[in-house]
């Protein structure tokens, strides 16, 4: 869709909520909605037909201070075409400023976000809430067993063309294994859902706000271990194309380690390293089945890119990935990497669980 199109359904979410309509606009970059930017505002227009904005609208009122999430100026529109519009918050991405940042910087940075998901996870999970109607992970607390959707997508993929039966097959034993591991799965608390540092905002001193609810809703704490894991994994995959290439995995290795520093109890459940594998489990078969939707494997699974949600899950069930190397169970690719890591592993067990 061109970008006229998309300025004109922002123009009239300002006229709509009774704004100015001829302040200047620029586009910013967004993987879900149409984004703009004016001084005081930001214009996000949600063309997907779920209205999942009007559950961020409701949200973000009931939220303390503390979470920073940027006042609501007012939402609106309709099914496939709802709008928000909230104030514009001083700052740039985390994820562009961090490249440039030093390490001082970045822990302080990872401190004060630590501080802000301590006050969102303590916010009680409206009752009246909507549902997500494509929530991340393939979990659902109102079944038994919670993982009966995931179930139902590896009987799914075990039938699609191309994908390693055997493969289904290791991850249906390890899930049904592991499933008491996630009790309790309590969700009267809420989560962020999609945390990473796109959706967290740095002024170059402080973080000044912890944007985009749309997958928030009530779940335990630990669920945003799984995305935010991911992203400091394989950070690239998550940012912006215009600051991709500065983007290094490298600079991302210590912020695990500085967030359960900071926020211990996030990373205190006895079999944490069980919970967070499935909860990469459920995120990468949802996104696999998606994936295959759109483009079949007609080739050896073993030349898919890394970024495939096949090999993202084949690296976990042959434990090799990014969760394990957290555990202590696989070492960084450089020796010299382990020597300066502060404290032990956040996902290793430890003696007081």
């Amino acid at each position: 869709m061109s970008d006229s199109f998309a300025m004109a359904r922002a123009r009239a979410a300002l006229s709509e909520a009774g704004l100015a309509i001829d302040i200047p606009l620029q586009r910013a970059s967004s993987v879900t909605n149409e984004v703009w930017l004016a001084d005081e505002y930001v214009i996000r227009v949600n063309r997907r037909a779920n209205r999942r904005l009007r559950r961020e609208a409701a949200l973000g009122a009931l939220l303390p201070p503390e979470v920073q999430y940027p006042q609501i100026i007012a939402y609106g529109g309709q099914l496939g075409a709802d709008w928000l519009i909230t104030e514009r918050l001083p700052g740039e991405m985390l994820a562009k400023a961090w490249p440039a940042m030093s390490d001082f910087e970045r822990r302080n940075a990872v401190r004060q976000l630590a501080a802000m998901l301590r006050a969102l996870h303590s916010v009680p999970c409206p009752p009246e809430l909507a549902l997500l109607d494509d929530a991340p992970q393939l979990l659902d607390p109102t079944r038994i067993p919670i993982v009966e959707p995931l179930l139902r997508a590896l009987d799914e993929l075990e039938q699609t063309r191309g994908v390693d039966r055997a493969l289904i097959a290791d991850t249906r034993h390890l899930v049904l294994a592991s499933t008491p591991a996630l009790e309790p799965y309590t969700t009267d608390t809420l989560v962020h859902g999609d945390l990473h540092f796109q959706n967290v905002l740095w002024d170059g001193f402080t973080v000044t706000g912890l944007l985009d609810l749309e997958w928030a809703r009530g779940a335990p704490p630990d669920v945003d271990l799984d995305v935010f894991l991911r992203f400091c994994a394989h950070p690239a995959w998550h940012v912006a194309e215009d600051y991709a290439r500065a983007t290094r995995v490298e600079d991302y290795r210590l912020v695990p380690y500085w967030l359960a520093e900071y926020y211990p109890a996030l990373f205190d459940h006895e079999y944490v390293l069980e919970r967070t594998l499935l909860y990469a489990i459920s995120y990468d078969v949802h996104e696999l089945r998606r994936e295959l939707t759109e483009r079949p494997i007609t080739g050896p699974t073993r030349d898919l890119p890394e970024w495939h949600p096949h090999k993202r899950l084949e690296n976990t069930l042959r434990g090799r990935s990014h969760l394990h190397r957290l555990a202590g169970q696989v070492a960084w690719d450089a020796e010299d990497l382990d020597d300066d890591l502060p404290g032990d592993p956040p996902l290793a067990p430890h003696p007081h669980r």
